[in-house]
């Protein structure tokens, strides 16, 4: 049996689209102010913030049409052949497996903030065991505990918002707000994307929602709509207390993955109950991600051994629980490894770089399908076709072009893993 059990209502799509993402605005998008400073962070989110609108309304018109758990795989297999279909399969995996380690890490740090006994690695490993636990035991399950987690998450950002905005000053919105020029909003655009990293899995759970051809542009258009929002709150507030250098660096000057805390620190006592709960959280906040993306990453890989083209026992349902345990185990390996590597911010760097081509392919796979086949049924059409998707296609390209520029070394690294990968499949694998 190879068939996902259909459980997921709008609320639950809701709830998983925010819960993936959400951990992009407790860590990791600091570090883009690092980069550009305030107005180049601003400058490369504004941009970003139209191509994921644009991409999502895009995106849904494939996932209406297409419901399969492979997302993005699924829909240019379709559209633009299994050649394609493989990298863009493959591209989706490397995303969703490389997002979750960094967040893992990061979950590590605000543990070890509450509990500096136990080491970070150690949290973040107990993640994985727990969380991959979760997602083998059954999907309505996941997506319930996700729903709460987000609402938990979204509610510590507004208590953010409301302990800091006493303390805000427009003044320190311009504090050295350009100190790079525009090399330093380029370098910005890998940790601004990390702000809405990860909605695309929405499409991925399409096989387990009851209603797929209603309910999934409700998921992506209520979930877009609520992270706009809460990075503009985070971003806003954060940088209002003390200007943007208290946000990236805490008092031994090095990097901080924590940095709403970080600006908490020049406001309240560690010890105080409004610091320990906004830390506790985001710790909350970034398990709604960690595990959102768990279970979107076990459908990307699931949905590639169910079709053979990588090795068949990632195809395998769990007889039981009807979730696609192999895959999702297969992944927390491979995390776990990643973890183990310390690097929060090369992992990043090299999931968004997945991201962007991922982003890049499925829109050429909207224009090749609305050709290919014209008579096919869309539940759901993207709003001024062909504009919509022509703008989420050029941002892409046009941050693939920067970030390439800025990063070339990762962007060597990201081709080299795909072109490993794509000889492979060549070589070995023999399809039906």
């Amino acid at each position: 049996m190879s068939q996902l059990k259909k459980s997921l209502t709008p609320t639950m799509l809701w709830g998983l689209g925010v819960g993936y993402v959400i951990s992009g605005m407790y860590f990791g998008w600091n570090l883009g102010l690092q980069e550009g400073g305030t107005l180049g962070m601003a400058i490369a989110a504004s941009f970003v913030i139209v191509m994921y609108v644009t991409f999502s309304l895009s995106y849904a018109e494939l996932a209406c049409a297409i419901p399969k758990a492979g997302g993005a795989f699924d829909y240019a297999n379709r559209a633009l052949g299994r050649n394609v279909g493989f990298i863009v399969g493959i591209t989706q995996a490397i995303e969703f497996i490389f997002a979750p380690p960094a967040i893992a890490i990061a979950i590590g740090t605000y543990f070890n903030l509450l509990i500096p006994q136990v080491s970070i690695t150690f949290f973040a490993i107990a993640c994985y065991a727990v969380f991959t636990a979760l997602n083998i035991y059954g999907v309505k399950a996941a997506a319930a505990f996700e729903l709460w987690v987000t609402f938990i998450a979204l509610a510590g950002l507004i208590l953010f918002a409301v302990v800091t905005a006493p303390h805000f000053q427009f003044s320190n919105l311009a504090l050295q707000a350009y100190p790079n020029g525009w090399i330093g909003s380029f370098a910005a655009i890998p940790f601004a994307i990390w702000c809405f990293l990860g909605i695309e899995g929405i499409a991925n759970l399409a096989e387990e929602t009851i209603n797929p051809q209603r309910d999934l542009v409700r998921g992506f258009g209520s979930a877009m709509t609520t992270l706009v929002i809460a990075f503009l709150l985070t971003f806003i507030f954060s940088i209002g207390v003390g200007g943007w250098p208290a946000v990236v660096f805490d008092s031994s000057s090095a990097t901080s993955d924590s940095p709403l805390p970080l600006v908490l620190k020049s406001i309240v006592a560690e010890s105080s109950f409004l610091f320990q709960a906004v830390v506790a959280l985001g710790i909350l906040g970034m398990i709604a991600s960690f595990h959102g993306l768990i279970l979107a990453a076990g459908r990307a890989t699931f949905e590639l051994g169910r079709v053979q083209y990588i090795s068949q026992w990632f195809g395998k349902i769990h007889p039981t629980f009807q979730t696609p345990y192999v895959a999702l185990i297969g992944n927390m390996i491979i995390g776990i490894a990643a973890v183990l590597t310390g690097k929060a911010s090369v992992i990043i760097t090299i999931s968004v770089f997945a991201a962007l081509i991922l982003y890049i392919l499925s829109m050429l796979s909207l224009f090749a399908f609305r050709k290919k086949e014209p008579g096919a049924p869309r539940p759901f059409k993207v709003p001024f076709f062909p504009i919509t998707p022509l703008v989420a296609l050029i941002i892409s390209i046009f941050s693939t072009i920067a970030m390439t520029y800025y990063y070339w070394q990762l962007a060597l690294t990201f081709v080299v893993l795909l072109s490993i990968a794509f000889v492979f499949f060549k070589i070995f694998v023999r399809l039906k």
